[in-house]
């Protein structure tokens, strides 16, 4: 419904979740939803150039602005005009960017690199940043003046640990597109499989979730994902060893910590009783309460979300 919201303003949008929830997906859904859905979605990584690098990507340049510049080049601002921009982990930018930056969201025009004239431009710019923009802001490194500009609609992207209702419309979504990008006929996965999937932790979101069901879904010799087909090994794209096997047990390497351990049992019981908290606890004679501060502790407490159709 947010999403929905902020679509249909020209306002600019700040994105803010961890490394791999999906804000780029949010970003191309505000833009699909917008009335620019007819024109470019321009996206640009700040965190993966140096400082000249990011502004002649962003604002372009002209012939002769540095060494290589050796033709004139329009930059995403150009490139996007009648549509939206993303600008992906926006606090990476270094001080001097953020402050041309700024001008752009405040006048509507810029200089390419180089150059004297004064581009004017019609974007939506969207925002996005795996840290927390408020402690960046605080420790200097995201600019004030830029942190409320683009503030005008904050979106938060929650953790998967925190949506895990939402693995099997994911698990789906990525088996029919990897059905046809391999050209395979792979059906879904079985219940037990499902169970494994949704008592994983996620530490690297969406995108690991998707990396385990591609890696699954190529090791697939017939219709339907089993256990037996998820990825072993300790990587942060893989489940860890100990998921793997019986969904009904834990069998835990040598050497994993005793707390990992604690922590696996307890969320694979949570998986088998359908996430309902109280047979839980009973199955593992501890009271409601110490599972309620147990996963609090683990930062998994929170609202289930209410199912589309109830």
């Amino acid at each position: 419904r947010l999403i929905e919201q902020a679509a249909i303003t020209p306002a600019p949008v700040l994105i803010h979740g961890e490394t791999g929830t999906g804000k780029e997906l949010v970003a191309r859904t505000l833009h699909e939803l917008s009335a620019r859905a007819d024109g470019p979605f321009v996206a640009v990584n700040c965190a993966a150039m140096p400082e000249t690098l990011l502004e002649s990507e962003i604002f372009g340049h002209e012939r002769g602005a540095f060494t290589d510049a050796r033709d004139r080049r329009e930059g995403c601002f150009e490139l996007a005009h009648g549509g939206t921009l993303l600008l992906d982990e926006v606090a990476e930018m270094q001080p001097g960017t953020q402050a041309k930056f700024l001008r752009v969201l405040e006048e509507g025009a810029f200089r390419r690199l180089g150059g004297k004239a004064e581009i004017s431009v019609d974007v939506r710019v969207v925002a996005a940043t795996n840290r927390d923009p408020v402690a960046a802001m605080k420790d200097g490194t995201f600019r004030e003046d830029l942190y409320y500009r683009l503030n005008v609609f904050t979106l938060t992207v929650p953790p998967l640990r925190q949506r895990i209702d939402d693995i099997p419309l994911l698990v789906t979504g990525f088996i029919e597109e990897f059905n046809g990008k391999y050209d395979k006929r792979v059906s879904g996965v079985d219940d037990a499989t499902l169970k494994v999937l949704m008592s994983h932790n996620w530490p690297g979101n969406v995108r690991e979730l998707r990396n385990v069901v591609e890696r699954a879904f190529i090791a697939c010799e017939g219709d339907v994902i089993v256990p037996r087909m998820l990825p072993s090994g300790a990587s942060a794209a893989t489940v860890p060893t100990a998921w793997i096997g019986d969904p009904d047990s834990l069998t835990a390497p040598v050497g994993l910590p005793l707390r990992e351990v604690e922590k696996q049992f307890v969320l694979r019981t949570l998986a088998a009783e359908n996430n309902n908290k109280t047979r839980a606890a009973d199955r593992l004679g501890i009271s409601t309460k110490t599972l309620h501060n147990m996963l609090q502790r683990w930062g998994l407490l929170h609202k289930q979300p209410t199912r589309m159709g109830s």
